[in-house]
């Protein structure tokens, strides 16, 4: 389930296609009609959905209903910015890449440069991409993977994320490798 343009959804899809990972991608989520990722989805022939609702409950509800005709072993929140519901966090294996080293920098409203501003900001040392579980709470799951990226004087937002978001991609085909070995 994704937002935006689905560079990380491609990094996937490229995994796959090279045969670096041994994965299928069944339907690609989005909230947005407008995200590039659908493009990039329709133009690897995976189905693709669009969320009509709006409340926590009835996305839950409706994402519930969709799922059900997939076969689903794991849902990959990359960049999906709402909360998930009871039912598919009881239901199904859901994780969540997150910009930064969690603890620091997640929660509700921290996410893309918003989360790199804030790193910058605070004048942090360290950065890094982090895969974690997906539960009730915003950025809390039990952490799967981080990588610590150094910042250097010379880096803004921008260059930081541009770090972050090329070792996130990385990260997030090595932890579907894991998944894919029963790993995890």
């Amino acid at each position: 389930m994704l937002h935006g343009s689905g560079t990380t959804l491609q990094s996937v899809i490229d995994a796959i296609n090279n045969g670096e990972l041994e994965a299928r991608i069944n339907l690609v989520v989005s909230d947005n009609s407008n995200a590039y990722a659908i493009e990039r989805a329709k133009k690897s022939n995976i189905d693709t959905y669009i969320i009509n609702s709006k409340t926590k409950e009835d996305i839950d509800y409706e994402l519930s209903s969709i799922l059900e005709k997939y076969d689903v072993d794991l849902i990959v929140l990359a960049g999906y910015l709402k909360m998930i519901g009871n039912h598919l966090i009881n239901n199904y294996r859901i994780i969540n890449t997150h910009p930064s080293l969690l603890p620091k920098f997640g929660g509700k409203g921290m996410y893309g440069m918003k989360v790199h501003q804030a790193v910058w900001e605070a004048k942090e040392n360290f950065t890094g991409p982090t895969i974690h579980f997906v539960n009730n709470e915003y950025d809390k799951g039990n952490i799967i993977i981080q990588t610590k990226i150094e910042i250097k004087d010379i880096d803004t937002p921008e260059t930081i994320s541009a770090k972050v978001q090329a070792i996130e991609k990385i990260q997030l085909v090595e932890t579907l490798k894991r998944f894919a070995k029963g790993e995890l």
